[in-house]
């Protein structure tokens, strides 16, 4: 009854939902409109205001492309990561541990959130691969799992990223020159991801998720053999054995000299932690910003791969899942540039200050965030969109601004387990469809939700 419940929602969804960028823009248009319905031009001017706010929103438009960049580096260093020989034999040393249902989704979302907490793309390809591995390993040894629920606990990082080492929103404020530092300054690491309430919470779900999984895997039927055998009939490879073509001559060994790669790698770790190290007051953790953990990925992965070629070719393999990222920022910049310029964030913080006090007011934002999340897809755009609202109520609720930061953070990691923007990868490599793992997902939803609120309220 539930899978047919799912299945009827996942054909719902996809009637109503066009692509993510599709989205984007009718919210960018939804945006122009209400700013003509619910602003006034604050100074006369001989220009119509539908014009100004066309104006607000190319103003905006290209605000962001800083941060878009390091959101997309983040997603593919990430991604190439995951597909190391390292990554791979991390895997096959615990496959062994997967032999039934229980244990293998028990063991999945453990491994996967801890990886996500690291990085999201990393959590999010090294998940997919996992899973895989896992489903390939049933197949050929000849026992039983439920491979749509191990595909599901592949997803489980982005239940606890955006509260990890590359949440887009806690890096981006740990920033000293953020869009918005005029309104809410600075905001180190040490007030958000490693808050005592964010390392509570995120303890809570390592170990209630995994726990979790386990016993909802004792209930579930195994994937008939037949069917695993038809869905799994090609092997994942490792994406260190990239680039290798033959032999090389001339210029092309330094391309594949692993002294050269090595070497520069190890040049760039040597500077991430002497950054580390010189930094003002490091234990704010203040140095910890997108550039600085994209800096690091850059250069492990390098000395990971060995040689530029293979490299660049796993960089290569996996630009094609930022594309998202890179086209849809613009868009979301200019709607912030619209809430902006045109008072619609004062707006939005009234109506939100109105029905909020300062303890149900991280309550509301978690909610908001939710729903905001299934339409913005992106934990940096969304909090191009929704930041700005966010910062102008807490500040006159008085609430805490690193908490009310964490609170769009639990709402945008919680509704990942139901929006399958970000599954895609997940399930071209697990070879599932959406309906197989929502059920699942929707499951670990519940607990996520039922975690992230409890934490808000008791901190």
């Amino acid at each position: 009854m539930a899978t047919t419940l799912t299945s009827s929602f996942v054909r719902a969804a996809k009637n109503v939902l066009p692509m993510p960028f599709t989205i984007a823009v009718l919210l960018s248009v939804f945006t122009m409109g209400l700013a003509m319905v619910m602003t006034r031009p604050v100074e006369p001017s001989g220009v119509p205001y539908p014009l100004q706010i066309l104006g607000f929103w190319e103003q905006g438009f290209w605000d962001l492309l800083a941060f878009a960049m390091q959101m997309m580096l983040m997603l593919v260093l990430g991604h190439v990561l995951a597909l190391t020989q390292p990554a791979d034999r991390l895997i096959a040393s615990v496959l062994r541990l997967c032999t039934t249902t229980p244990r293998a989704v028990a063991v999945v979302t453990f491994l996967t959130m801890l990886v996500g907490l690291f990085n999201w793309g990393l959590g999010l390809i090294f998940g997919a691969v996992f899973a895989r591995k896992v489903g390939d390993a049933a197949r050929q040894n000849g026992y039983e799992i439920n491979y749509p629920m191990v595909g599901a606990s592949g997803y489980a990082g982005m239940m606890v990223w955006h509260g990890g080492l590359s949440g887009s929103a806690p890096l981006k404020i740990a920033e000293a020159n953020h869009f918005l530092v005029d309104q809410m300054g600075q905001i180190p690491l040490s007030q958000t991801v490693f808050s005592p309430m964010n390392l509570t919470i995120t303890a809570a779900l390592l170990v209630i998720l995994p726990l979790a999984m386990y016993w909802l895997g004792r209930q579930v039927d195994p994937t008939p053999a037949v069917i695993l055998k038809a869905r799994l009939a090609e092997d994942v490879s490792a994406a260190s054995q990239a680039g290798e073509t033959g032999p090389v001559t001339g210029a092309e060994r330094l391309d594949s000299s692993p002294w050269m790669a090595c070497g520069f790698g190890g040049l760039m770790l040597g500077v991430a932690l002497y950054t580390a190290w010189t930094a003002p007051n490091p234990e704010s953790l203040g140095f910890l910003t997108p550039n600085y953990i994209n800096f690091l990925l850059f250069g492990l992965g390098l000395v990971l791969y060995g040689s530029f070629k293979r490299y660049v070719a796993a960089i290569e393999s996996a630009i094609a899942g930022s594309a998202g990222i890179m086209i849809q920022f613009p868009l979301y910049a200019g709607i912030a540039g619209i809430m902006l310029h045109s008072g619609l964030i004062a707006v939005f913080s009234d109506a939100i200050v109105q029905i909020s006090t300062p303890i149900t007011y991280p309550l509301y934002t978690l909610m908001s965030a939710g729903l905001v999340n299934m339409f913005v897809p992106s934990g940096g755009g969304q909090w191009a969109v929704q930041g700005p609202i966010i910062v102008e109520a807490a500040t006159r609720l008085g609430t805490e601004m690193p908490k009310a930061v964490m609170a769009l953070v639990y709402g945008d990691q919680l509704t990942n387990m139901l929006q399958p923007f970000w599954a895609l990868p997940l399930l071209g490599i697990t070879r599932l469809k959406a309906q197989e793992i929502i059920p699942f997902t929707f499951f670990l939803f519940l607990l996520g939700l039922t975690i992230f609120v409890v934490g808000l309220l008791l901190f």
